[in-house]
């Protein structure tokens, strides 16, 4: 009698992979494969790392920092973090309270795992990014979905939260500037939503990866700078792979009330020990030469904004589309559900017959959408944008 074979774990088996990584990889192998494809999956700024970062990082390997660090982060750069939230935001943050990670993934993750415990409920907005839901489940915890579509701006309000809280809610997640939409929350809508979660005793998981990535003078609002009360039931998680393109250096940050902080940095004491120790003394440049580092950053957002405003334009020009403009990151969220397919279908045809790589609008919780990433050229938009307009006509023929 042979014995079953050992299965693998829950987690292993529940947990989804990344529908964007999976799009960008499938990509990434038709181009090395010779086919022209205009990818339009991409969460990554497409400049490269600021000269003066990257210097940073190579002195930082010369003079051998190459050790463990601490497990929050070296001791500069946690500083450097807590005064730049008092300078930025006016919030007095201690450098206790700081707790820099591998990627701003893995602090949304390390949150979660902070406050969250088995039977308790996490509440999500829609369209939301990927991983939380499947961060949710790692942490034990179950996922809950709110819809906020076009029709909000997607945005939630304070009604829709106060009706999907249950006693077993835990944690929201706020995220502003969104991904996938562009959103930002506006600071009347941040304050009512937080008056429920202080009503509720909710902890809120401010996502703010995309802080600085905002347009046309609007200004992102963190819960955490409207009250004491506030800022201590909000975990904030940003990092510097999108405003600094840093992607691959995996640098997350987390601040928090000092219990939480505390927690986060002994769970990563047993996850991962630290982040990359010299790639934190990158990131201490971005911070300590905010003269550089802002020359760097207004050349990214201008770029980026003229690649919004395009794309934005060329898709309100497809028959049966409709787009809102983003205020914030580098997303558009166009509305294709007048053309009768599946937003799975649509991009995975769109893909075959096009080569344009988008992500559908359900692995973002919200079908009938798809999302488009500008952090890619013009001459890449352009093209894409006019064989997107091709596969359009071609449904509207069929």
């Amino acid at each position: 009698m042979n014995p079953k074979p050992p299965q693998l774990s829950t987690w292993a088996r529940n947990v989804a992979p990344s529908p964007t990584l999976a799009i960008d990889t499938k990509a990434k192998a038709l181009m090395a494969a010779g086919e022209d494809v205009c990818s339009f999956a991409a969460g990554e700024p497409d400049f490269d790392t600021p000269e003066h970062i990257k210097e940073a990082a190579v002195a930082a390997l010369k003079a051998g920092k190459t050790k463990y660090a601490p497990t929050p982060g070296i001791d500069p750069l946690r500083k450097a973090i807590a005064d730049s939230y008092a300078a930025t935001y006016g919030l007095k943050v201690a450098p206790s309270q700081v707790v820099v990670s591998p990627g701003g993934k893995f602090s949304c993750y390390l949150a979660m795992l902070a406050v969250c415990s088995p039977g308790d409920e996490v509440l999500i907005p829609a369209p939301y990014w990927v991983s939380y839901p499947e961060m949710a489940k790692l942490a034990g915890a179950t996922p809950r979905y709110v819809l906020a579509d076009d029709s909000t701006g997607f945005r939630l309000n304070a009604a829709q939260l106060e009706a999907a809280i249950t006693p077993k809610t835990k944690l929201l997640v706020l995220n502003s500037p969104s991904n996938p939409t562009g959103a930002v929350y506006t600071r009347s809508e941040v304050e009512a939503i937080m008056a429920v979660a202080q009503r509720h005793g909710l902890y809120v998981l401010s996502d703010e990866i995309y802080e600085h990535l905002i347009y046309d003078g609007v200004k992102a609002v963190g819960p955490a700078t409207l009250s004491r009360e506030a800022e201590e039931r909000t975990i904030i998680v940003s990092g510097f792979s999108k405003t600094y393109s840093m992607t691959g250096w995996r640098l997350g940050t987390l601040v928090a009330a000092p219990a939480v902080a505390k927690a986060v940095s002994e769970l990563q004491s047993q996850m991962s020990s630290n982040a990359t120790t010299f790639a934190q003394y990158g990131a201490l440049a971005a911070l300590q030469q905010p003269d550089k580092t802002k020359v760097a950053l207004e050349a990214m957002l201008a770029a980026f904004d003229r690649r919004r405003k395009l794309l934005h334009s060329e898709l309100n020009r497809i028959p049966r589309m409709s787009c809102l403009l983003a205020q914030g990151a580098f997303y558009l969220f166009p509305n294709i559900s007048r053309f009768g397919l599946p937003s799975q279908e649509f991009c995975a045809r769109l893909l075959e017959s096009e080569k344009v790589a988008a992500v559908n609008g359900s692995a973002f919780g919200a079908e009938g959408y798809m999302r488009l990433s500008y952090a890619t050229s013009d001459a890449i938009i352009a093209k894409g944008v006019e064989r997107l307009r091709r596969f359009c006509a071609g449904l509207a023929g069929s």
